[in-house]
């Protein structure tokens, strides 16, 4: 499902980008939604390195290169 929303650009960005848009034979709309694309990736890729970071954050160890702390030596006051 598609959804509108109001963007404020500079009116410079704004034509350069319908130009850019003529060329490639598509519209601003989108150019930017394929750019957000590229910035946010799919979901699936996010879950798939939330999972990763879950994993690491569970092992309760922090690895620097040849050192490793653990979450409880780095908290030793």
């Amino acid at each position: 499902m598609a959804r509108n929303i109001t963007l404020s650009l500079p009116e410079e960005l704004v034509r350069r980008a319908k130009i850019l848009a003529a060329e490639q034979d598509t519209s601003v709309s989108a150019l930017v939604a394929s750019l957000l694309e590229q910035m946010v990736g799919d979901s699936s890729d996010y879950d798939d390195l939330w999972a990763r970071e879950e994993g690491v954050m569970q092992s309760g160890v922090l690895r620097v290169g040849d050192m490793t702390w653990s979450r409880d030596d780095l908290h030793e006051r």
